[in-house]
């Protein structure tokens, strides 16, 4: 992969954001431009740089719809990035106005598609779920519900594998819960473990759209929804199959793998105090971008001020005892580089046995990283190639 920033971190996301160009979500150039003024380790040369792109491309006037669009989507983007690394504080009030800014910049882009998108608020238990419906303009098609997992928007999943399901005249519907973006930053709430009470709402009302047709739906989750999908698919049955991008079995050895021996001794020890004065003290700048972004990120997106209980809450994220429960067949991808998932993926689709369909991208081909990074043409045509392959084998409407 291309080295855009001497900050490993900084260089995964901002690759990610290089990576949506070839679904319109990004431009080579601006990125490349943005990268280039980017400090390593500095989270407000990050928020800079992207938000004076953001800013710069928004005033861009189009004569035409499709020009104003295009814009649109980059600036959304651009948007995004600039709240990326600023979770550590959570009362600073660029989050919101950025988030207020990514959403009108996106909505405006998704109603000038040739079919218009729908955003939607669909009720859940407790919480509002938004939703974005992009119909592939046939009734009774094919449909993907799709979500993200720790840190990602739903309206990144458009410029990654959006336009691609699409393109095959399938229905492309998106969603986000409790900690993903959106309903935290303007509902407060952090993850739930039962993330069945997020997407059953949401298949309900799919099943009432004649566009859906609900033998043929299908669950994907990436990153962290890929444990998601799976654990959805152990309750929610009317799936006629599960992607998990990458699958992950447990989520809590997921991320606490990548912290030393004393750190988790220490949460083992069971001393929360102790636990949330160290990990409190290594998180400060000059640690480890990777290191001082994965506990602000997971702290916000938890909900809570305390590192020994967004550690604890994690512990809730397992599929032990319940991948039995899963009726339909799961593709769980796997990427060859990809140390964020080490071991994942393999002990999801073992516990899964025959139901599993394990598949490593190679790096050889440019799709070893985390969640295909890069090479996302190559991650729809194989898992759209698998999932076909499933629902040529369903009676169609036979739901």
């Amino acid at each position: 992969m291309w080295q855009l920033s001497f900050d490993d971190y900084f260089n995964f996301t901002l690759l990610s954001t290089l990576s949506k160009a070839e679904g319109g979500g990004s431009s080579v150039g601006e990125v490349l431009t943005v990268a280039n003024q980017i400090v390593p380790g500095d989270f407000e040369s990050y928020y800079n740089a992207f938000n004076t792109m953001a800013v710069a491309i928004n005033a861009t006037n189009s004569t035409s719809d499709a020009g104003t669009r295009d814009v649109m989507f980059r600036a959304a983007t651009y948007w995004r990035d600039a709240d990326f690394y600023l979770h550590g504080n959570w009362s600073d009030p660029r989050i919101e106005t950025l988030w207020d800014q990514q959403l009108a910049a996106f909505d405006k882009a998704i109603s000038l598609l040739p079919i218009p998108g729908e955003r939607l608020v669909i009720q859940g238990p407790g919480f509002d779920i938004p939703v974005i419906f992009y119909s592939a303009g046939n009734l009774s098609a094919p449909t993907l519900l799709v979500g993200s997992g720790y840190d990602a928007a739903q309206e990144d999943t458009l410029h990654e594998i959006g336009f691609y399901v699409l393109a095959r005249g399938w229905n492309f519907v998106t969603y986000e819960g409790p900690g993903q973006p959106t309903v935290r930053i303007k509902q407060g709430l952090g993850f739930i473990p039962d993330w069945e009470k997020v997407v059953t709402p949401v298949v309900d009302y799919l099943s009432t759209r004649s566009e859906v047709d609900m033998s043929r739906l299908a669950l994907v989750g990436i990153s962290m929804g890929g444990y998601m999908a799976t654990r959805v698919a152990a309750f929610e049955h009317r799936f006629a199959a599960a992607i998990a991008i990458d699958g992950i079995y447990d989520f809590f050895v997921t991320i606490t793998q990548n912290f030393p021996a004393t750190i988790t001794d220490l949460f083992a020890s069971g001393n929360a105090t102790a636990f949330d004065a160290y990990i409190n003290s290594i998180n400060v700048p000059g640690a480890p971008t990777s290191l001082r972004w994965v506990v602000d990120q997971g702290l916000f997106s938890f909900n809570t001020h305390s590192p020994f209980d967004w550690w604890t809450q994690m512990k809730n994220y397992t599929m032990d005892g319940i991948t039995d429960q899963i009726p339909c067949p799961v593709f769980v991808a796997q990427g060859q580089a990809d140390i964020s998932t080490q071991g994942q993926p393999q002990e999801i689709a073992q516990a899964l046995g025959d139901k599993a369909t394990y598949h490593e991208f190679l790096t050889a081909l440019g799709a070893g990283e985390h969640v295909q990074l890069g090479a996302e043409a190559q991650l729809a045509q194989v898992t759209l190639d698998w999932l076909q392959s499933v629902f040529a084998n369903v009676t169609a409407g036979s739901a």
